[in-house]
């Protein structure tokens, strides 16, 4: 049975490290899949990246309502189209950040079965896979903030980030 993980928040050094590739999807990859899963449901998220639960791993899940799907080793071949919308992050609580990402994209990536896919995405399943994408590259939404929203979340991300000071 697959348990609920912790989420990192803003301010875990997790967070903000480049991921490792997956080697190969094993017995250990599948529950840890399926671990996420069962917390990205439980915090209503509809993405959760690895470094999210404290694993540097360039894996993470995503879920817009059609069913949970699994990202391994994800290469963003193309991107087309480009909208800006407010995204949160369940690192992040309570901070939303207008984010400009590509309407379409394409991607190479192994599936939970150590398939190799190449798919197209579009929409908002596009962008959580850039957004989860980021996460494995150590980055986060903050880092799109203009200056009015750092302001406007400073106070919090301090307090948040002070959770980790040594």
């Amino acid at each position: 049975m697959a348990l609920s993980l912790k989420i990192r928040i803003y301010g875990d050094p997790c967070l903000r490290k480049i991921a490792s590739p997956v080697e190969s999807v094993g017995p250990a990859e599948r529950m840890l899949i399926q671990s996420m899963i069962v917390t990205m449901h439980e915090h209503k998220g509809v993405g959760l990246a690895a470094p999210q639960v404290g694993i540097s791993q360039r894996l993470f899940i995503a879920d817009i309502g059609k069913g949970p799907i699994a990202i391994i080793n994800p290469q963003i071949i193309h991107k087309s189209g480009s909208a800006v919308l407010e995204e949160g992050c369940l690192s992040i609580p309570e901070v939303n950040i207008k984010v400009k990402r590509a309407q379409k994209i394409f991607v190479k990536y192994i599936d939970e079965n150590n398939e190799k896919q190449e798919n197209i995405f579009e929409d908002l399943l596009a962008r959580v896979i850039l957004h989860e994408t980021d996460h494995l590259d150590g980055k986060m939404i903050v880092d799109y903030a203009n200056s009015f929203e750092k302001g406007k979340y400073e106070k919090q991300l301090m307090m948040l980030e002070s959770l980790y000071v040594q």
